[in-house]
């Protein structure tokens, strides 16, 4: 791989290392379009994964989007979820607190994806993407789209081509897979328990 060429894992880790250090560093707030940058680096690694996660793809997209616009007038994530309980939008359709608590579970997702894919050994991908949709998309779904989500399993890419898809090897993947799920855990912890602390929840 010549230098220079993008480098998707090395940069999502390094941005939630910076995420993780903020959330590990109380009483300081979150910056909520540090979020939204961290956030979009996660996009190459749907498109990677094929028509098998298209449905998530598109909806993190559009979600991300959403945040990043919001992120324009609204300075932090404790501010931003604060606003939509005075404006009791909190779980209406399209609200940011919806929006992101969307998002979570798809960074959550990925997460789940990276162990798993760092504790199986073999070129396939479809267990440790399977065990990932299973643990956080599924009960969040209908019928429909968890037939879909399964029969797509089986159109997912190698593990070889996906890292090929992302510029990486195995050796430098691993690492930067598990920067980002040692990174990632504290700051999903940290949104989750935003929504705890106001009584909200995270199963909706």
């Amino acid at each position: 791989m010549a230098d220079g060429e993008e480098k998707p894992l090395r940069k999502v880790a390094e941005a939630f290392e910076e995420l993780q250090t903020i959330v590990n560093s109380q009483p300081q707030e979150l910056g909520l379009a540090l979020l939204c940058n961290a956030c979009s680096l996660i996009l190459p690694f749907f498109v990677g994964l094929g028509i098998a996660l298209k449905f998530a793809e598109m909806d993190y997209v559009s979600k991300v989007e959403d945040l990043c616009e919001a992120s324009k007038t609204i300075i932090s994530v404790q501010s931003m979820i604060d606003q939509d309980i005075q404006h009791n939008t909190v779980k209406k359709c399209g609200s940011n607190s919806r929006n992101l608590l969307r998002v979570k579970r798809a960074l959550d997702m990925m997460k789940v994806l990276f162990e798993q894919i760092l504790a199986t050994e073999g070129n396939s991908l479809k267990c440790s993407a399977s065990t990932a949709y299973t643990q956080v998309f599924a009960a969040h779904h209908g019928f429909a789209i968890r037939k879909a989500a399964t029969a797509g399993m089986l159109l997912l890419p190698t593990k070889s081509r996906f890292l090929t898809m992302l510029n990486e090897d195995g050796p430098t993947a691993e690492l930067y897979m598990q920067r980002y799920v040692i990174a990632s855990a504290p700051v999903l912890e940290y949104i989750d328990n935003l929504f705890h602390s106001r009584e909200l929840g995270v199963d909706w």
